[in-house]
């Protein structure tokens, strides 16, 4: 085994929507493939678990105090993430047995944020099973403020697998230069963007990011289609009403450390997309460029990141 070579999986899956239970069934389903593919790490995209708030968009869901809006969002609160009461702890006894890291896009309902509010989260469970960070979406974006919480910066960490250090965010935070600078003087030189399903969403920033930072950059994102919501889902015909045939449209990639493709954006395509990557290019692409370190000015221009987990209430002894 090269230690200087990782393989990885990238997801490209429609949720079972709004189905805690059943998407965690179909997430172990695929961990389980991509092991037995020669996988070291699987990502999958943003808010895999139990799914993108797709009716959003296609509901007039701003609307005030409306009856169905609450149920709908009632029912897709019902089906989050409380990590707290162990509803990772399959995916991570899985991650340990078969030895794969995994970035899971998840939708949390925390309880140390009281147990109501919604995060678009991204988790990362190193090969030993253990949960290593929750990074919360610092910044929900545009109508997904109607169902999601803005995060913190605690999850703004790195990981080691291999000779690779791991970061990763969520959608549009991956256009937040701050965000991306964070990840960077931690040392990452391989990065993890997980999107709910657009190949817009993709084509340009997964390579922009590679070049600007010269690291590989893993796009990955969801499949979802009208076809994909299942039968039970409440008020079903008020939200396909106006729903288009197709919602997310895949659009996983992968961009070298020089930017350019290692696998275009692949579109409308459900599976596992597996490529093997090398550290040593990385290195290559360092050598006339280097954000953080031989072409950064820290006397001119420094940033400061608040790490401390958010809370509304702290109780003191």
């Amino acid at each position: 085994m090269n230690p200087n070579q990782l393989t990885v999986a990238l997801a490209q899956i429609p949720s079972v929507w709004a189905n805690k239970k059943a998407t965690l069934q179909l997430a172990k389903e695929r961990i389980t493939e991509a092991a037995a593919k020669g996988a070291e790490l699987v990502i999958f995209g943003e808010g895999f678990v139990p799914g993108y708030p797709w009716w959003l968009s296609i509901t007039h869901a701003s609307a005030w105090d409306e009856p169905i809006q609450k149920e709908i969002f009632a029912h897709y609160a019902s089906q989050a993430i409380q990590i707290e009461k162990g509803d990772l702890k399959e995916i991570q006894q899985l991650a340990k047995e078969k030895s794969i890291a995994i970035y899971l896009g998840i939708i949390e309902r925390p309880t140390d944020r009281g147990g109501h509010s919604l995060y678009c989260t991204l988790v990362y469970i190193d090969p030993k099973g253990e949960i290593q960070s929750v990074h919360r979406k610092l910044q929900p974006t545009y109508d997904e403020r109607l169902v999601w919480a803005p995060g913190d910066g605690n999850g703004l960490q790195v990981h080691p697998l291999k000779a690779f250090i791991l970061g990763g965010l969520n959608c549009w935070e991956n256009w937040m230069p701050l965000a991306r600078t964070a990840l960077y003087g931690l040392g990452e030189n391989l990065h993890i963007a997980v999107w709910p399903g657009a190949v817009r969403n993709t084509e340009l920033i997964t390579r922009m990011i590679a070049q600007e930072s010269r690291s590989f950059v893993i796009s990955v994102s969801s499949l979802m289609r009208k076809s994909d919501f299942p039968a039970d889902t409440p008020h079903l015909e008020y939200i396909l009403k106006e729903s288009p045939e197709l919602l997310g449209n895949g659009g996983s990639c992968i961009a070298g450390p020089d930017g350019k493709w290692i696998l275009e954006p692949v579109a409308e395509q459900e599976g596992l997309l597996i490529e093997t990557l090398d550290f040593n290019r990385v290195l290559e692409e360092r050598q006339n460029f280097d954000p953080v370190g031989h072409y950064s000015r820290p006397d001119v221009l420094q940033l400061r990141v608040n790490r401390e987990r958010q809370g509304s209430v702290q109780f003191e002894l």
